[in-house]
Parts: structure tokens; sequence; C-alpha cells
């Protein structure tokens, strides 16, 4: 039977929005009816959709039908979902809280999200905006959704509950004292809890780096997980300076000083059998303080040179230079490329009892029991050259240089490569055959890079990809301007894209894996290097000789089926 409006309702009914318009429209609730509920809904400041069931005009299992069903959304029965099982991080949680949302799956740039009132497009335009994707919405029953939020809120609330009782203890770093005493400001228990959360996601997402960012208009963290930052958060403006002053108190800065950059250590005690070191630096922006905290989680690093990814010929060339008595094996890449897990790699093989091994870093991200690891620290007169020249007073079988820097550093590791060590460091050079010509130009003798330099490998990182993964579609041209080589093209394998699912939070990626270009320094090379050859003439000798360059290399991993062109173009030249 048809609904007869008045023209006063007809008028009325101009402020319905949302859910009350659509069951009118429906033909579910008279015009009286909806507004009436609305009414009551102003009056107690709640939502259109509680006083509807909450009035009895519609129990909540009929209001999902009718919300699927005019709607078109899929209807989901809430009764068997644990909070457990539900994913984590794909969306802020303070936002599906208030929002009234859970969020269920994201694949690739679709984010699915169960809702009992699929009309409210105001927040979906929100969650659209935090999460950066096109929304899916599913159906489901009001109560069962309330229920289930307040289980989530009691979990994330018992979570940081459960870290502060079991001893999470944020502890400064070093012995002198801040210089600063007045540290009330700072002590503002919403913000210590705050931070304590932050480093904690941190460290269960697998980030690498943590970047507190303020700007005129608003504040964002973002971690830096495989290699790509990601927004995680927006706290308030008003929170930067005070977060700022927390961090550098635990870090032992002096957070009168915000003029100049900053840079400490702080350690997060996890439990009695595992704590996390932090390297913070501060910087002076625009807008206030910007902090980056590099995490320096030695028990997630991988000491085995065959999980770095390393092809087997590589992997023996590299093993066979670090097993020479002496001689000097160099690692080369760009910041945050891995070279020091490589350089540990490496250590964790040679670590024998019979060994004296010491290192001098700035500062020593990996602990490894049985090694000697010293801390450089300029400001102290400990610089890489001076701690060289301690180590050589030691006895040492194995030396390890965080990174030859200058001229003086290099001269000294040189000669404690021609004089029975083994000498293992880093450069920051794009692949092998420019380290070479990089210590020419620092100012080392020619004949002391040719009789001291006996391998010089250079990497990236790309990402991994997720077993969500899918064949590319990809013909043999497009493969061919890649840079495969027509034997490569036999159809023994197939190039894969990234897709996006629960496990790797939509990016379809999960983890990092190495590429390589490892280049033994030949008798060949030597003469080049002796007679004045240049980079060129180098690279053009390390081919003939069979080293992959780090292009090559990528392409080997994307015919493994472990990542895509478009990462291997991102980490690599042409």
């Amino acid at each position: 039977m048809a609904v007869t409006m008045t023209s006063q309702q007809t008028s009325e009914q101009t402020v319905l929005a949302g859910l009350g318009r659509a069951l009118v429209q429906h033909q579910i609730l008279r015009p009286d009816q909806a507004i009436a509920i609305q009414r009551k809904a102003d009056v107690a400041k709640v939502p259109f959709i509680d006083e509807l069931i909450s009035s009895g005009h519609m129990s909540a299992a009929q209001l999902a039908r009718f919300g699927a069903e005019a709607f078109g959304h899929p209807l989901l029965d809430l009764s068997a979902v644990e909070v457990d099982n539900l994913p984590q991080n794909l969306l802020d949680r303070k936002l599906a809280l208030e929002a009234r949302v859970v969020a269920f799956a994201r694949r690739g740039n679709k984010l699915s999200i169960a809702m009992s009132d699929p009309t409210d497009f105001q927040t979906l335009d929100r969650i659209k905006f935090s999460a950066q994707a096109t929304i899916d919405p599913i159906v489901v029953e009001h109560d069962k959704l309330l229920k289930l939020l307040e289980k989530i809120g009691r979990s994330a609330a018992a979570q940081l509950s459960d870290l502060i009782d079991e001893g999470l203890d944020l502890e400064i770093a070093g012995d002198e004292p801040s210089a600063a005493a007045d540290t009330s400001e700072v002590d503002d228990a919403p913000v210590v809890k705050f931070l304590q959360k932050v480093l904690f996601d941190a460290i269960q997402q697998g980030a690498s780096d943590i970047h507190f960012e303020p700007y005129e208009k608003f504040y964002r963290i973002r971690f830096r997980i495989d290699g790509v930052l990601q927004e995680v958060n927006q706290p308030p403006l008003a929170i930067k300076d005070k977060l700022a002053s927390r961090i550098k108190v635990i870090s032992r800065l002096d957070i009168a000083e915000k003029r100049v950059p900053q840079d400490g250590r702080m350690k997060l005690v996890l439990s009695n059998q595992r704590a996390i070191d932090f390297r913070v630096s501060s910087l002076p922006t625009l807008h206030g303080e910007k902090i980056v905290m590099r995490i320096l989680d030695s028990s997630s690093a991988k000491l085995d040179v065959s999980a770095l990814g390393y092809e087997p010929d590589q992997r023996e060339a590299l093993l066979a230079a670090v097993h020479r008595p002496y001689g000097m094996v160099l690692v080369t890449g760009p910041t945050g490329s891995g070279k020091t897990v490589s350089l540990y790699a490496c250590l964790n093989i040679l670590n024998e009892p019979g060994r004296n091994i010491a290192t001098a870093e700035d500062p020593a991200e990996i602990n490894l029991p049985g090694v000697n690891q010293v801390n450089v620290n300029d400001k102290a007169g400990l610089t890489f050259a001076a701690a060289l020249r301690s180590f050589l007073r030691q006895d040492p079988d194995i030396i390890m240089v965080g990174e030859i820097r200058d001229l003086e550093t290099a001269d000294i590791a040189i000669k404690a490569a021609q004089t029975g060590h083994l000498v293992l460091s880093t450069l920051h050079t794009n692949d092998a055959p420019a380290t070479l010509t990089r210590l020419l130009n620092m100012g080392v003798a020619p004949f002391n890079i040719a009789s001291s330099v006996n391998l010089i490998t250079a990497q990236r990182l790309t990402r991994r990809l997720c077993t969500c993964k899918q064949p590319a579609d990809l013909d043999e041209d497009a493969l061919l301007k890649s840079g495969f080589l027509e034997s490569d093209l036999d159809g023994s394998w197939r190039p894969f894209q990234a897709i996006g699912c629960d496990r790797c939070n939509g990016s379809g990626y999960k983890g990092r894996v190495g590429i390589y270009q490892v280049m033994p320094v030949s008798e060949e090379v030597k003469r080049l290097i002796l007679t004045g050859g240049n980079q060129l003439e180098i690279s053009a000798q390390a081919v003939r000789e069979g080293v992959r360059d780090l292009r090559r290399s990528g392409l080997m991993k994307v015919m493994q089926g472990m990542t895509t062109l478009e990462e291997v173009f991102g980490a690599t030249n042409d």
C-alpha cells in the first residue's frame, strides 16, 4: 500500500537525510515516523540508527537486510568473527572506533569495511581519505557491530596496559646527564603511553625507521617498512612539542636546545631477553623539530649469507674472499641497502674462538657475541682512524670498519690489509667498479689498491613479492626491452605482479631481498688499476670475466619470481 504524504509532511521530509530518507523512499517508514525518530535522536545526541533500533520500529537484523538489498552491498554475520583474527593496521584504530566500522581486507587499492549504515557517506569519505583507498562497504547488524567494536577497544586498551605492566620500559642510553633539568613538560602520562605504543607498533610491523614530522596545519607519524614510508597516524598538532621533548629526554638530548640538530640513543626493553636500541636524530624545521628514530633490532637481522639473496656463484666468490687470511673486502651501496647486515653475515661465519675480531661503527647496529665492537665518537676524538690504530695494537685477526670516509681511514685500513689482517668495510658508491675509482679520488695510491682489495660487492634491496602474487601480462617484446636476453625467454618462467592481501596489508610485498654485483679483483683488473684504467674499462673487464651488474642480478630475481620489474627498475640504473 502506497504511503500518502501531506504537503506539510513533504516539506518536513526535507530535514531527513541518509538512512531516514532511504527508509521513507522505500516505504519502510512513514515520513512522520522518520521525522519523529530523527528529532528524538537529535535531542539525545545519538545517530539516527541507534534511535531507530531502540524505538522498536526495526530490528538490527531487518535493518541490515534492508541496507544490503537497497544498496547492493554484501551482508555479513559478525557472530563468528573473533577480534584476534581481524587484520591489523588496515585502518587507524581511533578512526574505526569513532566511525563505528571494522576493516576486513585490502586488495590493492580497495578496502573492505563492515558498517551498519551504508548511507553514512560522510564516514565513507573520511575513511577513503585516511586509507587512500576505494571503499567497498559490507553491511552488518548494528548490535553485533557495536559488540565487536567494544571488544576491539578493550583489546587495544589491554594490549597497551599489558605492555606497561609487563615491564615495557624506555631506558636512557649514555652516561651524560641531560642539559635541561626541568622535565615537567614531558611527564604527561598520555604522551608517554602514546610514544610507547608508537614504538611497539613500529617493531610489530617490522619498520626500520620512525618519522615524527610537524607541519603548519598537521602533525604526522610515518614508518619506513620494507624501504617505503607509510603514514600511520596524525596525532593532534598540539602534541608535537611534548612528544619531541619526551623523545629528547630519554635520548639524553638537550630539550632546551631547539635551534641545532642533535643525535642520541635510547633503548626499549621488551623483556629480560630482548631489548631494542634506537638511534635518534632531531632536526629543526620551519614548524618544529622533526625527529627520526632508526630501529636497531639485532634480533631481526638475518646473519646467514644464504638468506640474503646472493646467487650461488656470487656466494661462492664472497666466501672465498672472506676466508682468505688477509686483504680487503668492500661492500658498497646507498644508505639503507643492507651493507651492515652483509658484513655481519660474513663476520658470523668467521666468528670462532680462535680469531680476534674487532669492529668500529657509527653506531654498532647489530650485537654479535664474540666480536669486540666499538662505537666511534668524533666529539671525543674516537674516529674511525683512531679506532683502527688502536685495533692494530690489540693483535687482531679480522677488522671491520663501518665506513671508509676519508684518506686517513683508507690508508690505515689498506696498510692493515697488507700486513696480515682481513679488513671488511663499506663505501658509498653506485657499483663495484666505481669503488676503485672512488679510492683513487680519495688519494689512495693505485699500487696500494691493487695489492690490498680482494673483492667488492655492490648491493641494493628490493621488496619481495608476497604469496598473493599473480602472473603479469607482459609480451616478449616488453621483456626484451626490459633487459632480458632472448635466451632467457625459454618459457620456463613468468614475471609476476604485486596484488595485495591481508598478510601484506594490501601492498603486494612482504620483506625484502638483496640484488648484488660481486666483483673479485682479478689480475687483469689489478693491471688496469696500476695502468690508470678508468671506471668504464674496469666495468668492461668485469663483464668479460662474468660479473653481473645490478640490473642483471635484479632481472634474475624477477625470473625466480621473487620481485617485480618495477622494483628492479626503481633500485638500479640502466
